[in-house]
Formats: structure tokens, C-alpha cells, sequence
């Protein structure tokens, strides 16, 4: 079956997406984002995968998050991206923030992951030729590397914007020291980090405990938050026990020691706080994070354009009152 011709919903700008200014940068990007990790790739159809991105631009997502190793085989998100971005979304590049990745096992040998000159270089241009792009919006290095000198890894981000192959670099998972001089190091070269990409929910909350949040707001950085719903804790989805055919049950990267009677007994908590807002608990954990300013989007995922709809909603109550944060606070304790 031949799919129709893709022309963007003309209202897509007015669908209710806020937009969020990254750091100290002219850089706006969508309160929620689209991940394409679990969900992408040789994991699905390329019609659904299609149905998914076609949806989440209609309705404001401008923002897709990629990395050089995201589907089952690694490889296969950005495959599948770029066979959308040839046949649907070539006409809307400039409206679109496009960012991949590089720090991860990607292919054998010494150079196929880490932070060398070598593998950064090698694997951008690798995911250009997927994604069938000339350039990223942003480069990530998706992981601080502790045996590469920072300087190289930097140096060949640096040198990646110079070279025109990314607008803007990034980093993922850094600890505090390290991003601390990476942004210096970065401003000194005229090539700012421009986002902080870190794993934060009413879960996790090391970017807090750790100081990453205030020195991405104090050096002009946006900081995007990676599994916001706590890779599905924080979904109606465990509320009653593992399902079936569950992440946990399907023995993926969340573990079943992950759903502990303390958890289970916080996350139930959390869902009649919820409800009382009238938000389902996903919606609710999107809006806790997305309360602080220095978090200008949250990365979602979605297995289906319903479940993507269902994070939009999000956008509807965003405000809280301070007793709800109070006893959020207490659940959370």
C-alpha cells in the first residue's frame, strides 16, 4: 500500500504546545519532545513509525531526540527517521530540531563507543547518512568518557559545529565536575553547550541532589529531562502489580527490583494526587517537571499515536498549587 503524500496540519503552530527557550540561546524548543529509542526503529512498522511522527509535528512537536545506537539494532532508529525525513519531512527541515548522539557501543573494536576524536567524527557522519541530513540542530556526547582527555571530546565537538555537521553540541550524563569544565572549555571556543540532556522524574531525582540543575541554569545550558515517567513507573500501568506484557515482565533495561513495595506504595500515592487534579499519574509526572523553568522540555516516548496524545494533555494543567507540590514532597520523602 502506497502511503499519501504528507502535507503538515496548517494549525500545528496552535494545537496549545508551549515553547520553551533553551538556556541563553535564540534556540525554542517544544515543552515535550519525541524520543525515538524504545519505540522506533526495526521494533516497529515503518507505517506506524510514520503515523507517530506525522502526528507529534502536526500537533507542535518539533523536537525528535535520536542517537547513533537507539532501536533494537542499533542503527535502525535513525534508518527509520531518515527514510521518513526523505519521503515526508524534507520540506519542513528548518522547522524541525533534529539531535543524535555518540558515547555508547555502537560497533566493534576500539573505536565504537567512548569519547575519542575518532568515534565522535566517524559516528556523526554515519548518522547523517541514515538520517539522510546534511547536518543535527545538536550533537550530544552521550557520555562522559573518564579514560579519553576531555579536551579531545570537546575539541571534535567544537570542531563538528565548525565544520557545518551540527548547529549546536550537547551533553548527556555528565557528572557535575565534568560539565562544569566542558561548558567552560565550550564557551571559551564560541561553541556553548547548549543543552544538558539527564535522566530526571519524581523518581530520580539526582539532578537536584547532585547540582546539575542549577549549574545548567547558571551557565547558560537548557537542561532536557530522558525518562520522565521513570521508563513507565510513573504510569498507571504498574499500579496494580507487573502486566504481562510489561517492560519489566519483557525483561528490558527497568528491572523488576525496580518495582519495590516502597515504590509501588509511592506511585499509588501519587496517582490519587493525580486524580485529584484531574490528570492521569503520567500527565501529572510530566507537569512536575516541567514546574521548573530550567527544564525547557521533557522526552517522551510512545509506542502508539494514542499514548502519544495521552502526553499532550499534559500541556492542558500545568500549574500547581503549593500545598499539591507540598504533598507530592512528602509522598516523594
Amino acid at each position: 500500500m502506497i502511503e499519501p503524500v504528507y502535507s503538515a496540519a496548517e494549525n500545528r503552530y496552535e494545537c496549545g504546545m508551549q515553547y520553551r527557550r533553551a538556556g541563553r540561546s535564540g534556540v525554542m524548543l517544544p515543552a515535550i519532545s519525541l524520543g525515538l529509542w524504545h519505540n522506533f526503529g526495526d521494533v516497529d512498522t515503518l507505517s506506524l513509525s510514520r503515523k507517530k511522527l506525522h502526528y507529534a509535528f502536526d500537533h507542535g512537536i518539533t523536537h525528535f531526540d535520536l542517537a547513533n545506537n537507539y532501536g533494537p539494532s542499533y542503527g535502525s532508529a535513525e534508518e527509520t527517521f531518515g527514510q521518513i525525513m526523505k519521503s515526508s519531512f524534507a520540506p519542513y527541515r528548518d522547522e524541525l530540531f533534529i539531535s543524535t548522539k555518540a558515547g555508547h557501543d555502537m560497533w566493534p573494536g576500539p573505536y565504537g563507543n567512548w569519547g575519542s576524536r575518532k568515534h565522535l567524527m566517524a559516528s556523526l557522519d554515519q548518522s547523517l547518512k541514515r538520517m539522510n541530513l546534511d547536518y543535527v540542530d545538536v550533537f550530544y556526547s552521550h557520555r562522559y568518557d573518564p579514560e579519553t582527555p576531555l579536551e579531545e571530546t570537546l575539541q571534535a565537538l567544537v570542531d563538528i559545529v565548525r565544520k557545518g555537521k551540527a548547529l549546536y553540541v550537547g551533553l548527556s550524563k555528565y557528572p557535575l565536575d565534568a560539565y562544569l569544565f566542558a561548558s567552560r572549555y565550550l564557551k571559551e571556543r564560541d561553541v556553548p553547550c547548549l543543552l544538558y540532556q539527564g535522566r530526571y522524574s519524581m523518581l530520580v531525582r539526582e539532578p537536584e541532589s547532585q547540582g546539575i540543575l542549577n549549574a545548567v541554569k547558571e551557565n547558560g545550558s537548557g537542561f532536557v529531562a530522558f525518562s520522565p515517567l521513570a521508563q513507565g513507573l510513573l504510569t498507571n500501568r504498574y499500579l496494580n502489580g507487573i502486566p504481562d506484557n510489561s517492560r519489566i515482565a519483557r525483561g528490558g533495561f527497568l528491572k523488576k527490583e525496580a518495582l519495590t513495595p516502597e515504590v509501588l506504595s509511592k506511585i499509588q500515592a501519587l496517582n490519587e494526587r493525580a486524580a485529584m487534579r484531574g490528570q492521569s499519574l503520567a500527565e501529572m509526572a510530566l507537569a512536575w517537571l516541567l514546574k521548573n523553568e530550567t527544564v525547557i522540555s521533557v522526552i517522551v516516548g510512545a509506542s502508539s499515536v494514542e499514548q502519544l496524545g495521552d502526553s499532550l494533555k499534559t500541556l492542558n494543567h500545568l500549574s500547581f498549587e503549593e500545598e499539591e507540590l507540598h504533598a507530592i514532597e512528602k509522598i516523594l520523602m
